[in-house]
């Protein structure tokens, strides 16, 4: 008689089942670290674009908008000609600022109003023709004879309406801790890009508080940090004996640097010939202050000031030569965020496993 074959049903056996559970949150973990490598591959791309960002047209042009194409800076002719007020929306010490439009599109005309500080504006000016970056405010045109200067509109406006901004319900999603450490490490590149300028290391000077720091910067609309104030930006030039001093007048306040606060105490009158000179070490140290703004008061924000505390108390040391330069700072800056990416995406595994 043939034996028919038979087959046997073989269960699971209890112990086999920590196994398979076991390869499937291997097999997840691995999936989450390519998702993050490729993250924050795509991430430290974006971080490390050259200053001279490759969708900057050639010295002298502009490309404005969706525009594909460069255009020459407009000339005083066709500033008088083709651009129209709209209103005042600024005026300070040096210059009056007019919403305006040219071509249908939104623009800033800038025009001095104190004709004793016009070699602060025409500085402000050659700066901003020579520094033309990702970093820095787009310049669409100039009239040196008029005193005017035309650039880009960023109605988000200064940094200084930054909290109001991410109260806007359409920005309620930006108020993170991640969006807040991402600004403040597009305010420490644009340091670090003055700091190695293509004319050489220049001081942000127009920051004797953090009011007015936060007013020398614009916030574009798809959340990134630009300078726009360009007047007061001398120039450090240590090979030849150059140091620099910001404006003539006693600075005093927990803001500045020691070195930019009169060293002779109370007794002895302020002098401005006497006051010794510093360098761009005097912006490492309101580093800490100004990042503290951005990063605000929201959930996460007391974790990421943790990691930045070794770097901050470096910032305030007293002697400027112990402070890190600029990009020690915005490498640190990077790092923790990267660090800080990679762990917030694990808590989902660990509760996996």
């Amino acid at each position: 008689m043939e034996k028919k074959p038979h087959f046997v049903r073989r269960e699971l056996l209890p112990r086999d089942v920590p196994s398979i559970s076991l390869a499937l949150v291997l097999a997840a973990v691995l999936l989450l670290n390519a998702f993050l490598y490729l993250y924050l591959n795509k991430f430290s791309s974006s971080l490390g674009r050259v200053e001279t960002d490759s969708g900057l047209c050639p010295f002298g042009h502009f490309k404005f908008g969706a525009v594909k194409n460069c255009s020459p800076w407009l000339s005083c002719e066709a500033i008088n000609r083709e651009v129209r007020k709209l209103k005042c929306v600024g005026e300070g010490a040096v210059k009056k600022v007019f919403l305006s439009e040219w071509k249908e599109k939104k623009v800033v005309l800038s025009q001095l109003t104190n004709s004793e500080l016009k070699e602060d504006f025409l500085h402000g000016l050659k700066m901003l023709k020579a520094l033309q970056s990702k970093h820095v405010v787009r310049l669409l045109g100039y009239c040196e004879q008029q005193f005017t200067i035309l650039t880009e509109y960023h109605p988000l406006g200064s940094l200084r309406g930054l909290n109001e901004t991410l109260h806007i319900p359409k920005y309620k999603a930006m108020n993170t801790w991640h969006r807040r450490l991402m600004l403040a490490i597009d305010y420490v590149s644009v340091i670090r890009y003055l700091h190695s300028s293509p004319l050489g290391t220049l001081v942000m000077c127009d920051s004797n508080d953090l009011d007015k720091v936060l007013s020398q910067y614009l916030l574009t609309s798809d959340f990134h940090v630009l300078v726009n104030d360009l007047d007061a930006l001398p120039l450090v030039n240590r090979s030849a004996g150059r140091l620099v001093k910001c404006g003539h007048r006693e600075l005093r306040g927990e803001f500045v640097a020691p070195e930019q606060r009169w060293p002779y105490g109370d007794d002895v009158p302020f002098e401005d010939d006497l006051m010794p000179p510093y360098d761009e070490k005097t912006d490492i140290w309101k580093i800490p202050d100004v990042s503290n703004f951005f990063l605000g008061h929201v959930e996460g924000s007391d974790i990421v000031r943790l990691h930045l505390f070794d770097i901050h108390a470096a910032c305030k040391k007293k002697d400027p030569a112990e402070r890190p330069s600029a990009q020690e700072v915005l490498d640190t800056y990077r790092k923790v965020l990267t660090l800080l990416i990679r762990e917030a995406a694990m808590p989902s595994t660990r509760e996996m496993l």
